[in-house]
């Protein structure tokens, strides 16, 4: 097996699969293990409270965070990034590792989702409800793994301390907006929605460790990250 394929293996495949036995694990603690125990309880509460206070108002607003999160805008934000930041940067570094956290993030929320099958919340149901479990909340999850991804490498690049609190907070109300959204609309449960977080939180720190670390190297040439050899790091597999 050559080098790269070993470390990819290493800092990229393992972690991912650790992640899913971690959210597998998180699923069944929620909806089997400590089903009857608090603060798992009161979950309909929190649920049917939201729902019994909707206004039109609210409606919209969560309609927009909703939509923010979709699997068609995520696919499309996702590429268009990801082309501008090649463009931009000229290296293929960023791009990859906004990419594979997205990814990531959505191939654990289709697994675990397989293996854990929880009914969503009953209350009415503002979206159609798709065919998979309520655990976890796949929008969460892109959303955490997207927009986060994003504040990361703008503060890596911003020249200012201000500038980088400017990013963090502003990207980082989008994944938080979306958790209360799908709450709100009656589409999961409160800990369908903290699992997210865990998924694509951890999804960022993997690819981030994997991919922005200039100080790892892949490979035979032992080429550091983003330096002279970025073109023949792992992203030298990708044409175009």
């Amino acid at each position: 097996m050559s080098d790269v394929a070993v470390q990819i293996a290493r800092r990229v495949l393992l972690p991912v699969t650790l992640l899913f036995a971690l959210l597998v694990g998180l699923g069944l603690l929620v909806t089997r293990v400590l089903a009857h125990t608090w603060p798992f309880t009161v979950e309909d509460t929190v649920n049917r409270d939201l729902a019994a206070h909707r206004t039109p108002g609210w409606n919209d607003v969560s309609l927009v965070f909703s939509t923010l999160a979709s699997t068609q805008l995520i696919v499309v934000v996702t590429v268009l990034v990801a082309l501008v930041l090649r463009l931009v940067l000229h290296r293929w570094r960023e791009p990859i590792f906004l990419c594979a956290a997205v990814s990531a993030q959505a191939l654990i929320f289709l697994f675990t989702t397989m293996v854990i099958d929880r009914h969503r919340p009953a209350v009415e149901h503002m979206d159609d409800s798709p065919p998979t479990s309520s655990f976890p909340s796949g929008h969460t999850s892109a959303a955490m793994a997207l927009y986060v991804g994003i504040a990361v490498l703008l503060a890596l690049r911003a020249r200012s301390t201000p500038a980088k609190i400017t990013w963090w907070t502003l990207l980082v109300l989008v994944p938080i907006g979306v958790a209360l959204t799908r709450m709100y609309r009656g589409m999961h449960h409160p800990s369908d929605v903290v699992a997210s977080f865990v998924n694509g939180g951890l999804c960022v720190a993997i690819m981030a460790r994997a991919v922005l670390d200039r100080t790892l190297t892949w490979g035979r040439a032992r080429l550091p990250l983003g330096r002279s050899g970025d073109d023949v790091t792992p992203a030298s597999t990708v044409t175009g």
